[in-house]
């Protein structure tokens, strides 16, 4: 009982018992081992798991995500979880539904379609119209996939190595932030057509996971040959989009050659075959991380397979550099969060109180759009061979 009641304390104190529950009900206390097995990978796990909700206060709402844009439906024969987050998300929802006149909120009309469909049936669907969805459960544990890519070099920290981060949104730029901590030069890779999402939303979240990169600004159909060069000189890459976008450029892991011992991370929603897209609230349900302490299911925490993967992605890089590198490793976030989710369920028998989560201490601001774009090119020629 010890063990229980200390992880229920860290999972009340850290501020996740606050973002899992019923927003009328008490706090769900079901799934504070995952608290305590991310703390054992990373001693500021419960940092990491709740800074967002902290910095914008965000709190529990049950069968809807602590951000707002994800939801649980009952579908005729178990639970989906649907994202709107994208304009092109609601312009979708017509197609899916295969009716017009919707209004201004679609989620009723959502709840009663997906009522009588299984959710087999609903996810195919939306998967059709590139819409991020998963069945509740629907992918099991898995470890990261390892794949030789190149030759080895001496085993290594990320301290001092190029990391070149192709990443958006949250899982993948954690994974960045974190190699810089370590002391990588980390080069965060956008495109001035289309930046990264997060910097439209609280500048205090982007700053929180981007302070401390560099920012190159390329646009990857006109830039391709610096981005091949970047690619090519990084002792580490970080891949976000689904693999075909840099593969149909020529820059993906088999295209562009590097260092021996470098390591390419491709973080997905749920396989790099699948091709689907996910964010981190969606791709929790797929891997079954949600509330266990009441009768139906609940969002767990603050699209909490986001911080989960991108803890976990920094260890596999970490893990893959100590043993030489020259690999390719894929991540996907549902089956993150299956790991997490097979852990056991446990019931304190006095919940402690739960504390509102707690934002993290202000970041230096992170670096405006391309703001070291020349600098990094320099970098990158001075690494380069010389002909």
């Amino acid at each position: 009982m010890a063990g229980v009641n200390d992880a229920a304390a860290r999972w009340a104190a850290g501020g996740l018992a606050a973002l899992t529950g019923h927003a009328d009900g008490p706090p769900d206390f079901g799934r504070a081992a995952v608290l305590a097995a991310a703390t054992d990978a990373r001693p500021d796990a419960g940092l990491l798991l709740t800074g967002r909700a902290g910095l914008l206060g965000l709190t529990r709402r049950g069968t809807v995500s602590a951000g707002g844009a994800t939801r649980l439906l009952p579908a005729a024969d178990g639970w989906i979880a649907l994202t709107l987050s994208r304009p092109d998300d609601l312009d979708a929802v017509p197609a899916l539904l295969r009716r017009d006149g919707l209004g201004a909120d679609p989620w009723p009309a959502l709840t009663g379609w997906a009522a009588t469909r299984p959710a087999a049936e609903i996810v195919e669907r939306a998967v059709l119209l590139d819409l991020p969805v998963a069945a509740l459960g629907e992918t099991a544990p898995a470890a990261p996939r390892v794949h030789r890519l190149g030759p080895s070099a001496a085993p290594r920290s990320p301290a001092g190595l190029l990391v070149a981060d192709l990443t958006s949104m949250w899982a993948g730029p954690l994974c960045g932030r974190l190699l810089a901590d370590a002391g990588a030069t980390v080069v965060k890779v956008e495109s001035p057509r289309r930046p990264d999402g997060t910097r439209a939303g609280d500048r205090r979240f982007f700053d929180w996971i981007n302070t401390g990169k560099l920012s190159y600004a390329a646009d990857f159909d006109v830039d391709a040959d610096r981005l091949r060069a970047l690619i090519g000189a990084a002792d580490v890459v970080l891949e976000g989009s689904r693999p075909a976008a840099l593969t149909r450029r020529g820059l993906g892991p088999g295209d562009v050659a590097g260092p021996p011992g470098r390591v390419w991370l491709r973080v997905t929603g749920h396989g790099a075959e699948s091709g689907r897209v996910a964010f981190g609230d969606d791709a929790a349900v797929g891997g079954g991380l949600v509330g266990a302490g009441g009768g139906t299911p609940v969002f767990c925490g603050d699209a909490i397979a986001d911080p989960l993967t991108g803890i976990a992605a920094a260890a596999a890089v970490i893990e893959s550099l100590t043993r030489g590198g020259g690999e390719l490793i894929e991540l996907s976030m549902a089956a993150v969060a299956a790991n997490y989710a097979a852990l056991p369920v446990i019931s304190p028998g006095h919940p402690p109180q739960a504390r509102p989560p707690v934002a993290p201490p202000p970041s230096a601001p992170a670096a405006a759009l391309g703001a070291d774009t020349a600098a990094v090119d320099r970098l990158v020629a001075d690494r380069s061979p010389r002909c």
